[in-house]
């Protein structure tokens, strides 16, 4: 069964009960794990059951090929229906798992983690062709899925966050959604458990997350967005090198560069209405932070309207291949910021 992007989020919620082995995959690990416990809960209460969650590796299956069936059909010494999660699954339990889904065992639901599975995965190719299974890819947050993460988890906590301060959010988290969930549980902590007098909703500055939020990886992709924005080959280069190092998610890098694009798509388009420069950088929600501001200017000088059209289509033609042509990920995403930073170079001065 194959899950496109606008039903896994009800499907999580309430898994199709057809589906008895459900691989979980992709880049952003957290998410992975998030995806995946969050459809273990929808059987199971307590994860650290021991009668009814059993925790296997690839290793064990490669080394017991039939432990897999036993574990589907075991049945629980306190009743219920059963767990199996499979850790670091890949191709190599490709024929195991097709076996498996042609006759399967028991009725426990069977949670495979992946990393990043290519379309031409024959593990995920499987999985999506199996009326009995499903495949849920996990990539990085877009700009308004990870605007809700952030709302709703500092709303549950009963805090609210200035503007200046979600921008600050906004730009350096996202990369992994277990890092962003950590990270705003550690803010959430610093903030303290309000006294019994207040009864109103707290309000957190920029000087409070500045003061525990970590850099997540946004100094790498900010080198990134502002060296494609700008033209600067160079520098480009240079900042792609280090977020592969890194082993920054490609598809991260795009959607980062994605959102700043589209956000000078929208000061020019206010420029263009007769609002100066200033005043349109200023009016966007969430704010640019105030140590980009500058760059943010430049840029304005260098695009118009049309030739930032074109480079969100070309990110977005870049997001779509890294998603579903198996082509390498990273030359992919590499070709689409140069051709974005050639864009920025046959601008003129505004």
């Amino acid at each position: 069964m194959k899950l496109r992007a606008s039903e896994i989020e009800r499907f999580v919620v309430k898994p199709d009960p057809k589906a008895q082995v459900i691989l979980i995959f992709g880049p952003d690990q957290g998410l992975v794990r998030e995806r995946s416990n969050r459809l273990a809960k929808t059987v199971l209460d307590d994860l650290s059951d021991p009668f009814r969650m059993s925790d296997l590796s690839d290793g064990d299956l490669k080394s017991d090929p039939a432990r897999l069936a036993d574990e589907a059909a075991a049945i629980s010494m306190m009743g219920g229906r059963r767990i199996v999660r499979v850790r670091n699954a890949g191709d190599a339990l490709s024929k195991l798992l097709k076996s498996f889904l042609t006759d399967p065992a028991g009725d426990a639901l069977i949670l495979l983690e992946g990393g990043d599975l290519t379309p031409r995965s024959s593990l995920r190719k499987a999985l999506e062709a199996a009326p009995n299974g499903a495949a849920i890819p996990c990539y990085a947050d877009d700009a308004r899925t990870l605007e809700r993460v952030i709302e709703e988890r500092l709303g549950n906590a009963g805090l609210r966050v200035e503007p200046d301060a979600f921008a600050y959010l906004a730009s350096h988290l996202g990369s992994d959604r277990g890092v962003t969930l950590q990270e705003l549980d550690k803010l959430i902590l610093y903030m303290g458990i309000p006294d019994s007098a207040d009864t109103g909703t707290r309000r957190v500055q920029l000087e409070d997350v500045s003061a525990c939020i970590g850099d997540t990886g946004a100094n790498r992709i900010d080198d990134i967005v502002d060296a494609a924005a700008i033209g600067d080959f160079g520098a480009l280069d240079i900042a792609l090198a280090k977020a592969s190092e890194a082993d920054t998610s490609p598809i991260a890098i795009l959607i980062a560069v994605t959102r700043h694009v589209q956000k000078l798509h929208l000061v020019l388009g206010r420029m263009d209405t007769g609002s100066n420069r200033d005043a349109a950088i200023k009016a966007l929600r969430p704010p640019v932070h105030f140590k980009r501001e500058a760059s943010m200017k430049r840029q304005c000088g260098l695009w118009d309207r049309k030739r930032l059209q074109r480079a969100m289509e070309l990110l977005g033609d870049a997001d779509q291949q890294c998603k579903t042509t198996g082509l390498p990920d990273r030359a992919v995403c590499a070709q689409a910021l140069m051709r974005v930073a050639q864009g920025a170079r046959s601008g003129g001065r505004r």
